[in-house]
């Protein structure tokens, strides 16, 4: 916030978007306060739709967290003149493309950490969450929907070309966020009809080593009794697949689609989070 929204004039969105444009006008108003005022609102809606009183606390103790360090960390050293954070401002001054991109980066990855101690940074992320619990919105549409209008409203303040930049910046850290939650190891999935279920099988459990499980099924309109395979495989290992069933049952139907992420056997361990 203090090293690349601020300085670039980049709207965050939400609660924090809100109070750049108050602080704007009003400077003696600090960011900080505004945000933490603006959150208890919030705060006592995700407390009846995110978790009662574990949320409130993890909640409560991110928005203090956050609020306290937006107003103090520019009266410490390293912001002083010739401090890193300085050094930082006055390098990528006037440079909205780095600003953004490095908001974008530090604040999605800083998100996805408090998400995945299942808590939020208040403000839009408790809607984003509400929205994602809710309505099984994803987190990337669910920001892009909370802070549009903030949004619009800085284009008319700092200006719309500050204004687009803000809004790749959220996209882009809604990205980043979800993949600090969820893991960027994406993998493919494999479903195969086919008539010969035990050769494929055997091939997939020979020459790549996955496991596969065997389904029944039957096709509606023939009514004929056709075995389904299912097995989960890396990216680097589709071509191989493909190579398998075609050798084996060229007449095979195949479809292969991707997973954020699996866990178990072969892949990452399945803990709580």
């Amino acid at each position: 916030m203090r090293v690349f929204f601020v300085p670039a004039h980049l709207a965050s969105g939400g609660v924090t978007g809100i109070a750049q444009l108050i602080n704007h006008f009003f400077p003696g108003l600090q960011i900080g306060m505004m945000v933490f005022l603006g959150n208890v609102p919030l705060f006592i809606l995700g407390w009846r739709f995110l978790g009662g009183r574990r949320f409130a606390v993890r909640t409560a103790l991110a928005v203090i967290a956050y609020s306290t360090f937006t107003d103090l960390l520019p009266n410490l050293p390293m912001f002083s003149a010739g401090g890193l954070a300085d050094h930082l401002i006055k390098d990528l001054h006037g440079d909205l493309f780095l600003n953004s991109l490095y908001a974008a980066i530090v604040s999605g990855f800083g998100y996805g950490l408090v998400y995945r101690a299942r808590s939020t940074s208040g403000g839009s992320d408790i809607l984003a969450r509400i929205l994602n619990n809710w309505r099984g919105i994803p987190m990337t549409q669910s920001y892009l929907l909370v802070d549009t209008a903030v949004i619009l409203g800085a284009g008319f303040v700092f200006g719309w070309k500050q204004a687009l930049y803000a809004m790749i910046t959220l996209y882009v850290s809604g990205i980043v966020a979800e993949t600090t939650l969820e893991g960027g190891g994406t993998v493919r999935t494999a479903m195969i009809v086919t008539k010969e279920a035990d050769a494929i099988s055997n091939r997939v459990l020979e020459d790549l080593q996955r496991g596969v499980t065997i389904l029944e099924g039957s096709g509606a309109y023939t009514g004929e009794a056709r075995p389904v395979l299912y097995c989960v495989i890396t990216r680097a290992e589709v071509a191989t697949l493909k190579a398998i069933v075609n050798e084996v049952d060229p007449q095979a139907f195949m479809v292969i689609g991707a997973a954020h992420e699996v866990l178990g056997e072969g892949f990452k361990p399945l803990k709580a989070r």
